[in-house]
């Protein structure tokens, strides 16, 4: 029965609304998503029969970016316009590499030089991990490493980072609403139909996160443009940040803590040194804008697009600003992350 894959979907999904439950009993931050996550991802390690549906995990990315979109309202928008210098600041620190490898290069001797090279550089790259293990795959790295880091990175910032800021108190601080806040039955459905053609035409196109950016650059216009639809509900976000918890906890196997244990390790202790020269990053640029240095902090985390985004929003944290780094900074890391490893390496890029 559970070799069958609706039933193996069913059962997480079932499970993963447990671990919901349980964690909005204890007041964690982000119940929906950080229960499902944790609860699935220690499953999926001790061999349990866990399973996600790509089409969930679409609409769940769909959802949010058509709920974060209604944020940019026309006030919103002159004001993350007037940060562009900061954005692009932001992009720049995330194209910072050659950490990992500066890390891991004792650690895996038996693996030749440029190989490394290539897998600490992918691994290092603050990108979607599709992408970036794609990309590692052209220049010949060690694809399951590279997978391997970005899981582990992504989960370890999408933990941490909102039970430090509930536990800090350091949430509520949102001063501007989204261009909408009643749900209108005719409206949402216009409002689905709208935002799903936009992710329908990104995903034809091959783009990155293609039902969140889409639905997020409708929903955006929509909202710049004064247009008042309908907000989404909050069952639909609860939903769609279970489904996301899901797809990540999923990704960890029963084999995952085997492979090389010290590799994970040292992009464990990576993660948490970067977060911390992320958060100093973070203060600095607060200072230099005048916005929230919390704010800033889920702008530069190195976390994922629609994970940063929706802490923002579920703890109340400058939303727009963030989305608005996140977005930037995917779109600069997957454009310029290839010709720049080509640019350092271009012995190690032509041998391959």
């Amino acid at each position: 029965m559970l070799s069958f894959p609706p039933a193996r979907i069913l059962l997480t999904l079932a499970l993963a609304l447990a671990a919901a439950v349980v964690c909005l009993a204890l007041r964690t931050p982000l119940p929906w998503m950080i229960g499902p996550l944790v609860a699935t991802a220690l499953l999926s390690i001790a061999g349990a029969p866990t399973d996600s549906s790509r089409r969930l995990r679409n609409a769940g990315q769909w959802t949010l970016g058509a709920a974060l979109g209604l944020y940019f309202t026309p006030q919103v928008t002159a004001l993350v316009t007037g940060l562009w210098w900061a954005i692009a600041l932001g992009v720049v620190w995330a194209l910072f590499g050659g950490w990992l490898y500066r890390v891991h290069a004792p650690h895996l001797p038996d693996v030749p030089a440029p190989v490394l090279r290539a897998t600490s550089y992918f691994s290092g790259a603050i990108g979607a991990a599709s992408e970036m293990t794609l990309l590692a795959e052209r220049e010949h790295a060690r694809t399951d490493l590279v997978a391997a880091s970005h899981s582990l990175r992504l989960v370890i910032v999408t933990v941490i980072i909102p039970f430090a800021l509930q536990f800090s108190g350091l949430h509520g601080l949102d001063l501007l609403p989204p261009a909408v806040r009643a749900v209108d039955a005719q409206g949402l459905a216009l409002f689905a139909a709208l935002t799903g053609l936009g992710a329908l035409a990104m995903d034809r196109l091959g783009r990155a996160n293609p039902w969140f950016m889409g639905a997020l650059l409708v929903s955006m216009g929509l909202a710049m443009a004064g247009i008042t639809l309908s907000a989404v509900p909050q069952v639909l976000l609860n939903a769609a940040q279970l489904v996301i918890g899901v797809s990540l906890g999923v990704r960890f196997r029963p084999g995952f803590l085997h492979t090389a244990p010290r590799w994970l390790g040292s992009v464990a202790m990576g993660t948490l040194v970067l977060l911390a020269v992320c958060a100093l990053f973070a203060v600095g640029l607060s200072r230099a804008t005048g916005l929230h240095w919390v704010t800033m902090v889920l702008s530069s985390a190195p976390g994922g697009i629609a994970e940063m985004s929706i802490t923002a929003k579920v703890l109340q944290l400058g939303v727009p600003v963030v989305t608005a780094f996140q977005v930037c900074r995917l779109i600069a890391v997957l454009l310029l992350v290839a010709p720049m490893y080509r640019w350092v390496y271009p012995r190690d890029a032509s041998a391959g």
